[in-house]
Parts: structure tokens; sequence; C-alpha cells
């Protein structure tokens, strides 16, 4: 059985002297959230300097105003969301060129995609990677969706590994030195497969900047504004990665954040078979906050455990009225919903669901490649968080389980706990 690991110093953590270290290293270190700064170090990195339509500027500002003045930060965390916006930056770039370059990729269709949404941490990353070790799909690992275009200044090393797998390996081995139980609760390693909304972030959109860093602005101004824009941006993406590839075939995406925009989605997408996973609300906010609040030691200088736990309740919370208003909108004939309890009790036989609404046979070779998959990633290998929403965040669940009644009374979820 895998480790318990239960961490009680959320609020004041007890750093280790390599932590101490790192953060006082980069407080020696000056970092500009300018226009010029970020936007001129991605056309240093590429060569490049058509950026597309200028809209993108409004979106970039509000980020950069935010997190540039926001004095509770550390240093090496600011110098993260900075690399973040021009990795963002260089990636609009280089996917402008190549779009440019080669225009008949938007003559490439994203056919019949199978999409996994649900509520952050229940249950959406297993069911897509059961999904993605069918060969037969095209899925997104993590390395590709954070570059998805090679930058033609490098080549690939002698061994034929891919340099933006290098930078993605190597990012995730300092993120494990910096917050070690991380991967008990969200490994990010290079082959791990990633949201697509990772490819809306060189339109700078989508609901990931609020995990990034906190911006009230960057959250409100999402909320105002139609998405539909930024949705065909990330198809537009998909259809040049599968160009590269050089291969037609199903894709297999997952999101939460298609919970709240699900007309949107279903817009660009319409062919689409949609898993809907269902989640007792508190588990998720509990899960959520903890690994918030666990990754906030190495990024603020003060860890406000209450004003997190207000901030996700009322986020999932938004996720959820949007996802009861908007169920109808997807056809029960190209959808289904999936409940956590019962997925965690036998995930084959929901992959059997999902396969039929599809109209795909799950044959001997796809079941031989999920059954190696399940073996090679034991669920749970790198310990169980044990999370405690009352003495860490002063949080009753029953109290907090009556906020999502409405929740409850629409889909048939096992309360937990």
């Amino acid at each position: 059985m895998a480790d318990t690991i239960r961490i009680d110093d959320l609020a004041q953590p007890r750093l280790t002297d390599a932590q101490r270290a790192a953060l006082e290293y980069g407080e020696t270190l000056s970092v500009d959230f300018s226009e010029d700064a970020i936007l001129n170090a991605a056309r240093a990195q590429t060569g490049l300097d058509d950026f597309g339509s200028d809209d993108f500027r409004e979106r970039l500002a509000i980020l950069r105003e935010d997190w540039g003045s926001d004095n509770e930060l550390y240093g090496l965390n600011r110098i993260v969301l900075q690399s973040y916006l021009i990795r963002y930056a260089a990636n609009r770039l280089l996917i402008r060129d190549t779009l440019k370059k080669h225009p008949e990729i938007l003559e490439q269709k994203i056919e019949q995609p199978i999409i996994v949404l649900g509520l952050p941490r229940s249950g959406t990353t297993h069911l897509v990677n059961l999904l993605a070790a069918d060969q037969r799909f095209h899925s997104l690992p993590l390395w590709e969706s954070y570059e998805p275009v090679p930058n033609p200044r490098e080549t690939r090393l002698a061994d034929g590994t891919d340099p933006r797998y290098v930078r993605c390996a190597e990012a995730w081995e300092r993120m494990q030195q910096g917050m070690p139980l991380l991967a008990a609760m969200h490994p990010m390693n290079p082959e791990h497969i990633h949201e697509e909304l990772e490819l809306m972030g060189p339109d700078f959109s989508s609901y990931n900047f609020e995990w990034l860093s906190r911006s009230e602005r960057w959250r409100d101004h999402y909320y105002n504004t139609d998405q539909t824009s930024h949705y065909e941006y990330m198809r537009d993406v998909l259809k040049l990665l599968q160009w590269q590839r050089g291969t037609t075939k199903r894709w297999v995406l997952k999101c939460p954040q298609h919970l709240e925009q699900l007309p949107t989605l279903m817009k660009v997408f319409p062919n689409a078979t949609v898993a809907i996973t269902h989640r007792d609300p508190v588990a998720v906010i509990q899960s959520a906050v903890t690994m918030v609040a666990y990754g906030e030691r190495m990024r603020r200088k003060k860890i406000d455990t209450k004003r997190i736990v207000e901030y996700w309740s009322d986020r999932i919370e938004h996720l959820l009225r949007a996802c009861v208003r908007d169920r109808g909108s997807v056809s029960a004939a190209n959808s289904l919903d999936v409940l956590f309890h019962q997925f965690m009790a036998n995930d084959m036989a929901i992959v059997e669901q999902i396969y039929a609404k599809a109209g795909l046979e799950l044959n001997t070779t796809a079941r031989a490649q999920i059954d190696q998959f399940v073996k090679d990633h034991p669920r749970g290998k790198e310990g169980r968080v044990i999370y405690d929403l009352n003495n860490d965040f002063g949080v009753e669940p029953g109290e907090l389980r009556q906020r999502f009644k409405f929740y409850f009374d629409k889909f048939p979820i096992r309360a937990e706990n």
C-alpha cells in the first residue's frame, strides 16, 4: 500500500535549507513584466516578429499588471510567471509563422474527438490517460502542449531527443526540488497527458492563469468574455499538431474549464463525444485547495488559507452552476455522465461505455494497451495525501456541502467523508 502523506504546515511552511536558498536567490533578481520585455524576449527566442491580431495585448496586460504589482510574490515565482508569458508569446509567434507558411493546415479536420470534462480532482486525468493508452487516438503530452511548434533555431539532441521534451523534464525536476510532495497530488512529468487549454495560452486566454497566480481581474475578464474565438484558436493548434504528426486520428482531450463552456465547446467541436465526471464538490475543493496552498510556499511570502478556500469554493460553484444550466446543450446520444464512485470501483466499465457512445470498438489491442498503462502507472505510487479541510482551512465539510445542494439535486453523486 502507498505511504500516506499528511501536510500539516500549509499556513506556516517548514522550509528546507534548499527551499530557503532558492527563495533567497530569487530575491536578488530583477523581473521586468513590461510588454516590451516579454515580447522582445519572445522575438529573440524565435527570430520572428508577427504576433498576428493585437487583441491579445489587452489580455496580456491584465496578467502583466496584476502579477507585476503583486508585492507578496517571491522573486523566484515572479521569474516563473514571467517565463510563462514569454513562452506563450514565443509559441504565438511560432504558431502564426507556421500557419502563414502552410495555410493548408486549417483544412485539417478534428473529427469526432472524445472530450473528458469534470471538476479538477474528479478523475478526469485518470480517465483521459486510460483512453490515451489506445494508440488509435491522438492525445496531448505535457511537453508538446507547452511548446506545440518546434523552434527552427534548435536541433534535436545527438540521441534524437526533442529539446522541448528536455526543457519540460528539467522544469518538472525543478518543481519537485521545490515542492517534493507535488508528485503525489498532480504529477507533471513530460509524458503526462495534459489539458488542451494549454493551447489557448498563446492566445492569452483560459482559466488556467487562475491556477498560476491569483488575479481577480483576470477571472472577471474571462467571465465577461465570449470564449468562442479562444476555443477556435485551440482547435486550430490541434490541427497544426495533427498536421505535424502526419496522421489523422481521433483525439482524446480533457479539461475542467469545459464545464462552464459547454455551449462553446459543442459549437467548436459539434461531433464530439463528451464524458463528464461528477464528484462530491467538497472532496474536490479540499484536494484542490491543499494542492494550491502547498504550492504557495514557493510562491508567496504569506499564505492566506482562508482566501484560498473561499476563492476556489466560489470557482468550483461557478463551474458547477454552469454545468447544471448547460448540461442539456449536449445530446444524450453523444454524452455520458460518469459518477466518481462508480468510476473508482470499475474504471474499465466506464471506458467501455465511452467507447460505445463514441461508436468505436474496444478491441483486444486497445485493451492490452490500456492494461499495460495501468501496470506501468499504478495509482498512488507516489503516496496518498490525507486531506483535512477543517483543521487546515477552518471549514466544516458538511456545512460547505450544503452550498452545493443544487448539484446533488441534479446528479446522483455520493457524498464523501
